[in-house]
């Protein structure tokens, strides 16, 4: 065992970086529950409302990143590789950044129509969400080892899915839009949104990377 990982386990447990991490990720869900009122909405006025309160979420999980990055800075012991914790905290806001940008593109090109690969991809970036938290949550006790693999697993079997559908809606929005612009569009949207995923799939790595080292 390293002499870093014997002074953690030594020293009194910290909780401010289990509660920063849990606060990025609660965050993070938050975002995904208004990402899901994407699906329904009709038109651009009822899409703009959802496109702001995710900016406002945005510019609140860089504030708890910010925070993190503090901490670190001024924190002799961590409860795990002060690397692996900026790691992390970059990976969730990396996530959130993408899905800002995507919504910011509806109301910037002033698209008003969601295809249905895009609401399905929508919908396994939010249970990819909801996996991340359970996931930075099981970071309190590294030994619930079947717990956390078991969302490791499925983080990486929802970045598959979103693989699957991102490239049958490619093909499908070549297929089908006449309107190039409109091809444009939608394609950087939906480039944009599978990129989350990946960054999902980047902080599920993290996660796994804690769990080999301390476990």
């Amino acid at each position: 065992m390293k002499i870093d990982q014997i002074i953690r386990k030594l020293m009194p447990r910290d909780e401010k970086f289990y509660q920063l991490l849990e606060e990025s990720a609660q965050n993070l869900v938050k975002v995904g529950e208004v990402l899901k009122q994407i699906s329904p909405a009709k038109n651009l006025e009822e899409l703009e409302p959802i496109v702001e309160e995710i900016k406002d979420l945005e510019h609140k999980g860089d504030s708890i990143t910010h925070r993190i990055f503090h901490e670190l800075n001024i924190t002799f012991v961590t409860p795990f590789d002060r690397e692996d914790i900026h790691y992390l905290a970059s990976a969730l806001d990396d996530v959130l950044d993408y899905i800002n940008s995507s919504t910011g593109r509806f109301s910037l090109y002033r698209v008003d129509h969601i295809p249905g690969n895009m609401v399905a991809l929508i919908d396994v970036i939010c249970k990819s969400i909801i996996e991340l938290e359970k996931g930075v949550k099981l970071l309190r006790n590294l030994h619930q080892y079947e717990a956390f693999t078991e969302v490791l697993k499925r983080i990486n079997d929802y970045e598959d899915q979103a693989d699957q559908i991102f490239d049958r809606a490619i093909a499908d929005l070549f297929d089908k839009e006449s309107n190039p612009i409109n091809l444009i569009k939608l394609k950087e949207i939906f480039v944009s949104l599978e990129t989350a995923t990946d960054k999902c799939e980047d902080a599920s790595n993290v996660l796994e990377s804690i769990l080999i080292k301390n476990a």
